[in-house]
């Protein structure tokens, strides 16, 4: 900023900045001032005197045409990237006067967008202005900011007053997440492991177990699951229905966001993460996602969340990987010799310094990211 415009910008926030025509009708008092010295001609004296008294009066009316108002903002509701992020102003003339003639503008992120800016005619009394805007998103993230600004020359618009009012704001942009209609990462994990199903048919073939419920016989249903005393009772044939046990094959989708990546690689596998994530909501398996500063968590708006807030290096705060099988996202490849069995790991190649894969033997995905990246999710592992 030259030093002019940090002298204006000065000028508005602590006193008032003349705006051209208030630049043009000071040279025009003053020089009529000075014919009237010169002259000694009272009607000069006099228009000279009124110039004064207008501009006195324009820099004293504007500072009262922002009393009595102040923001009310609207919680923003999170979105994806790609989606517009809706924003909801309220402006409040708590005053018994009309408030007219004013500029508000609010004053957002230079990484989100370039300061929103309405004009409003007029603010009835003891009434509020609603001020909606949209913003398109194009990257996730977690966005904050404080202030808005209003601006006003009424009513003669010869000199500009401007003050801040504090209107905390926080938006968030969720990653983008994608519709997998298959998944070899998730799909084949933990298929080493038997022990689930072998204790569902050790389970079913038991004649003992949790009755969740009773209900008629229909054709078909196993005799040992007739209950014969409530049978009885009833005159009809009642079968227990038993409670599913199920070994709850438990994964976690791990982001190295402690480890250093490249920025475009990091965005990839932050998306990959919740695409990971969801197609496992999607299949009802026991899912959580691990970041090196949030450590375990679950459920669909804290993951989302932690995904629109993390970045690349991060101080971690749980170092240590879970033990169970889980998916590792990571751009470093001595990574994946320490990872638990049966687990999977999805690999961006450093453009800069790129490394090869010796002695896995565990499978997973190295990604080309001249490729797309949903189709490469639903390849078959190496």
């Amino acid at each position: 900023m030259s030093i002019a415009n940090r002298f204006t910008n000065w000028l508005e926030t602590r006193a008032v900045k003349p705006a051209y025509s208030g630049w043009v009708l000071t040279g025009v008092a003053i020089c009529f001032f000075g014919a009237a010295v010169n002259t000694m001609a009272g009607w000069l004296y006099v228009i000279s005197g009124l110039s004064f008294a207008i501009l006195g009066l324009s820099i004293i009316l504007p500072k009262r045409a922002l009393n009595g108002i102040f923001i009310r903002r609207q919680s923003i509701q999170p979105v994806s990237a790609g989606d517009d992020l809706i924003i909801e102003l309220e402006i409040v003339n708590q005053t018994p006067q009309s408030r007219i003639l004013l500029q508000v503008t609010d004053v957002l992120p230079f990484v989100l967008a370039q300061p929103a800016k309405t004009a409003i005619e007029e603010i009835a009394p003891q009434s509020s202005y609603r001020w909606v805007h949209e913003l398109s998103t194009t990257r996730r993230g977690v966005y904050q900011w404080q202030s808005v600004q209003i601006r006003t020359a009424a009513p003669l618009g010869l000199f500009w007053y401007r003050r801040d009012r504090t209107s905390p704001a926080k938006a968030i942009v969720y990653p983008i997440v994608f519709a997998l209609t298959n998944c070899p990462l998730i799909d084949e994990i933990g298929l080493e492991d038997k022990q689930q199903v072998n204790s569902q048919k050790r389970f079913q073939s038991s004649n003992s177990g949790i009755t969740r419920s009773l209900r008629p016989y229909r054709m078909g249903d196993p005799i040992r699951l007739i209950h014969w005393r409530t049978s009885a009772r009833y005159g009809e044939l009642r079968v227990r229905e038993l409670e599913v046990i199920t070994g709850g094959q438990e994964i976690v989708i791990c982001l190295d966001s402690g480890g250093s990546w490249q920025s475009d690689n990091f965005e990839q596998a932050v998306t990959a993460a919740a695409s990971l994530y969801f197609y496992a909501v999607l299949k009802q398996l026991n899912v959580k996602l691990w970041t090196a500063s949030t450590g375990l968590i679950r459920g669909d708006r804290p993951v989302l969340e932690a995904l629109a807030a993390t970045n690349a290096p991060e101080e971690a705060i749980s170092p240590n990987l879970p033990p169970h099988p889980l998916i590792w996202l990571s751009q470093n490849p001595q990574t994946l010799n320490s990872l638990p069995p049966s687990s999977r790991w999805v690999l961006w190649q450093n453009t800069s310094s790129p490394s090869k894969l010796e002695n896995q033997q565990l499978p997973g995905l190295t990604i080309q990211s001249e490729q797309s990246l949903q189709l490469q999710l639903q390849k078959p592992l190496i």
